[in-house]
């Protein structure tokens, strides 16, 4: 494989395949545009490259290229990061069409095939095509844009593209191991004036530098032994590119394996590591020709062995570290960190950063571990692996595949469904406690078919109706009542009159390990069109019958019409990460802790959680300063000063990740951590502090221990904030997760702003003089509880129920606290609270609910839709399972506080 200029037409380079049993040569690009980069698949039967064919400005290019050619003009040699580049795949026989895999503005090339073939790494600029840039960013996109290349990974047909380099400078040219193990890049210093190479695990962890040799250093290829990589060099001078190997760990010097003037270089071994095809101009002639030549494994082993050890540089050690508030929050909200959502690299760099910070100030881990950083699995989504439909009808029968056809949802069970097909209109049962009756199922059988149903809600509805109807749209909600209606599986389909028209609803993030109880799926306005071909209406007819919201007009069964649904899902599993260190008080390590905590997670792009994003700024980076960069900076300074004072207690310092999606990582930090709840003394959080208004600070919790108001108030005596004391531990943050674990907690809270969960929430609005307050009261209150001889006393508080408002249009409440963290099918209990409905039922933490008021419960989503179907005040039945046993019981439900 390789890229030539031998066009007429086109002076561009093309991708050519050259047969080395038969010499002959076949073009693959389509002759068009700018292509560069090939790679073949695996097995062989596609091939990679990057193109810019689709461009329509490319023959006009082409043109202007020739003349300026024409002309006896010379440029200099430089790289083209045309922003029109994007990576294509195309089937190895002649003819073939090639197929469009990356389509995000900016430069998309330097892709390769993971070794199995199911994975792409590649070369990208987008970043600096989907944010908005400062001037400096903007003057550098203009005259050097290689400045935002970074390293990227996808799926082989092009989805879940995730970036795993963020350093400044060009990171390129990215090559899997053979063991599809790690991978090896090229990264340029931010001037670009030198390149080393690096490799890294494929979630981008673990980034390690094998050279140092202070020159341009590029195009490395692993051999497929895995035991060393090789590269080319300008190290004995910049017009003279010589190939070099270098071992796999980098802790060899390299050892040159060229000797001829001019350039060597783009070096790749055969697949069986016996021969090796480069790129050269030892022929003395204008440009680049490919050469090959055997390959000696063993002598190359044995350089290896005999050059002299590597001496890390400075430049490897970690960066210096930031000393300030507004240092430390800058960093975690900077875009590199890309907001920080849980699983992504963006987190990982942060938890990096912040494990570093605590090196610096002396923190170790805790006992028993030889990290701070404490990694915990969750389930991050799914994908559909082949879902299909098949139709059978009055026009024949059609079977349905591909995600413009049939996209399975992402809460859809894994499985197969058949049967005749029944239309429910929107598919929404409003419950009998709203003000509004709405049945799609009141006059259906649907038992063991499979329903279709609209997608959101009737279009022409307004107002009080309108907002009724949503609040029970949501897709899951959809899927819960057509499965309690006794449906076999279910289809649903965007409307003609809807946004979104005939489009299949593509998978969101979706943390819950359990799905709906049936196959789920949506079709697109085609198969929806096939599949109500026999009714003689139009799908967008059939529907404006339905968009007035009159809850008389019913769906109907669609004759002589069955089908067979096949979903097919793979449930993402992701890895998350608590970063925790220890300051170790006199007392020892036995003794009770103190706990300072605040989550450093936050939204992403507004994906992974609830961005409150307006329409303008969908898609664009949370940098999450206030929420919560400001909290992470806080604990941060509050310990250095712990470090530098003698404290009786252990003190530990943690920073947890998944807050966002549901207080996961403390979670699991109580459940399976190293540091049982038992052991500690107290816990403080920190959320959202940065925003201090007219010195006022709330400390909220300070219910769960009778001495925290004595020692809240003499901990802000040298400070002097406005303090508003707050005993209600039931709060939407970490701190619960103690609380309910029966450990005293406090949380501190700046208070709430329009900028909360939006790309907006930005450093610059912080105040940073009021956050050095906040990180010094939390260090004294922290001393002061460290110094104690007892630990605190715990209390529980009662939820006090609000007053006012009717009781029938409040919603509910059970006093049950579910375990957000949990993959048991039904609703797992962390625990209940204390003189409400669920206790005084006698449900208790670890229950797990299987049914409530007569529905079953598979998951959170089952529970929290059940109940919208209670009444206050009105007995249900609920079905647990305790140590494996089933119980039932009757719960009444009180007016939601």
């Amino acid at each position: 494989m390789f890229q030539s200029e031998r066009l007429a037409e086109n002076p561009f380079y093309q991708i050519y395949v050259l047969d080395l049993t038969t010499g002959d040569t076949r073009q693959v690009s389509t002759g068009v545009g700018k292509t560069t980069c090939a790679f073949f698949h695996p097995d062989g039967s596609e091939i990679l490259f990057a193109s810019t064919h689709h461009d329509p400005r490319s023959v006009e290019l082409q043109r202007e290229e020739l003349e300026f050619r024409a002309s006896g003009q010379e440029r200099r040699y430089a790289w083209d990061y045309d922003p029109q580049m994007e990576i294509y795949a195309v089937a190895n026989t002649p003819g073939a069409v090639p197929k469009r895999l990356t389509e995000a503005p900016g430069y998309d090339a330097e892709a390769s095939y993971s070794p199995d073939g199911e994975w792409i790494a590649f070369t990208s600029t987008r970043d600096a095509y989907g944010r908005a840039l400062d001037a400096r960013e903007r003057r550098l996109l203009e005259v050097d844009p290689a400045h935002f290349g970074e390293i990227w990974i996808m799926r082989s047909d092009g989805s879940e593209p995730r970036r795993l380099t963020h350093t400044p400078g060009y990171d390129g040219g990215p090559f899997f191991f053979a063991d599809g193990s790690r991978i090896v890049w090229r990264r340029f210093t931010e001037d670009g004036l030198q390149a080393d190479l690096w490799s890294m695990n494929l979630d981008g962890t673990d980034p390690r530098r094998l050279t140092d040799f202070e020159s341009m250093s590029w195009a490395p290829y692993p051999h497929p032994s895995g035991e060393y990589v090789l590269f080319a060099s300008n190290k004995l001078g910049f017009d003279n590119f010589e190939l070099f190997v270098v071992d796999a760990a980098g802790t060899k010097e390299p050892v040159r394996v060229t000797f001829t003037e001019g350039f060597d270089g783009l070096p790749v071994p055969s697949p069986d590591g016996g021969r090796l095809a480069w790129t050269s101009n030892r022929h003395g002639e204008r440009g680049g020709q490919i050469y090959l030549a055997d390959w000696n494994h063993e002598a190359a082993l044995r350089a290896l062995g005999a050059a002299p050890e590597r001496l890390p540089p400075a430049a490897e050690q970690a960066d210096p570290a930031p000393v300030g508030l507004e240092d430390h929050v800058r960093r975690l909200a900077s875009p590199e960190f890309e907001g920080r959502l849980t699983g992504t690299a963006g987190e990982r760099l942060a938890a990096d950063y912040i494990a570093g910070q605590l090196a610096r100030i002396g923190a170790e881990p805790l006992p028993g571990r030889e990290s701070m950083q404490i990694d915990f699995e969750f389930t991050a989504g799914a994908r559909d692996v082949g879902s299909s439909l098949r139709i059978e009808g009055p026009g024949g029968a059609r079977t349905f595949t591909g995600a413009d056809s049939v996209q399975a949802l992402g809460f859809s069970e894994s499985g197969q469904a058949d049967g005749a097909v029944v239309f429910a209109g929107y598919g929404i049962r409003v419950p009998d406690s709203a003000d509004f009756g709405y049945d799609s199922y009141a006059t259906l059988d649907v038992q063991d078919k499979i329903v279709v149903v609209l997608r959101y809600v009737p279009e022409d509805t307004e107002g009080d109706v309108r907002a009724t109807l949503n609040r029970y749209s949501g897709l899951r909600y959809k899927a819960l009542t057509a499965r309690e209606a006794g449906a076999a599986g279910l289809l649903v389909v965007t409307g003609a009159r809807s946004p979104n028209a005939g489009r299949t609803i593509p998978m969101r993030f979706d943390t819950a390990a359990a799905g709906s109880g049936i196959p789920v799926a949506s079709i697109g306005g085609a198969v929806a069109e096939f599949l109500f071909a026999g009714t003689g209406r139009t799908l967008e007819d059939i529907q404006q019958g339905f968009d007035d919201g009159n809850p008389h007009v019913a769906g109907f069964e669609l004759p002589d019409v069955r089908v067979t649904l096949d979903t097919a899902l793979e449930r993402e599993r992701r890895t998350g990460r608590n970063v925790v260190g220890a300051l170790f008080g006199t007392a020892g390590a036995d003794a009770s802790w103190v706990v300072l905590g605040a989550h450093y997670d936050h939204l992403g792009h507004g994906h992974g959680g609830n961005s409150l994003a307006r329409e303008h700024e969908t898609g664009q980076v949370h940098p999450g300063a206030d929420d919560n960069a400001s909290g992470v900076a806080a604990v941060l300074e509050a310990a250095a000063a712990l470090a530098q004072a003698e404290h009786r207690r252990p003190v530990a310092l943690a920073f947890w990740s998944g807050e966002e999606l549901g207080l996961l990582g403390s979670s699991h930090f109580l459940q399976d951590g190293p540091l049982p709840g038992d052991r500690i003394a107290a816990y403080i959080n920190l959320d959202m502090v940065g925003r201090v208004r007219e010195n006022r600070l709330n400390v909220q919790g300070t219910g769960s221990s009778p001495d925290w108001t004595g020692l809240i108030e003499a901990a802000n005596v040298p400070v002097g904030f406005d303090l508003a004391l707050q005993a209600d531990p039931y709060l939407p943050t970490d701190g619960a997760t103690f609380y309910n674990a029966g450990i005293p907690t406090a949380n501190l809270f700046s208070g709430a702003h329009e900028d909360y969960h939006r790309p907006s929430d930005s450093p610059d609005k912080l105040d940073y003089d009021a956050l050095g307050g906040v990180a010094r009261f939390t260090a004294l209150l922290a001393r002061r509880i460290a110094d104690r001889d007892e630990p605190l006393a715990f209390a529980r508080v009662e939820r006090r129920l609000q007053r006012g408002g009717s009781r029938d249009t409040v919603r509910a409440y059970t006093g049950t606290v579910p375990d957000y963290a949990s993959e048991t099918e039904g609703l797992l209990l962390s625990n209940v609270i204390e003189g409400g409905p669920a206790q005084e039922a006698g449900l208790r933490s670890g229950d797990v609910i299987v049914e409530f008021a007569g529905q079953a419960i598979a998951n959170i989503y089952d529970y929290t839709y059940a109940l919208d179907d209670v009444k206050v005040d009105v007995p249900v039945e609920v079905v647990f399972v305790r140590d494996g046993v089933r119980h039932t019981v009757t719960l009444t439900p009180g007016a939601r506080p």
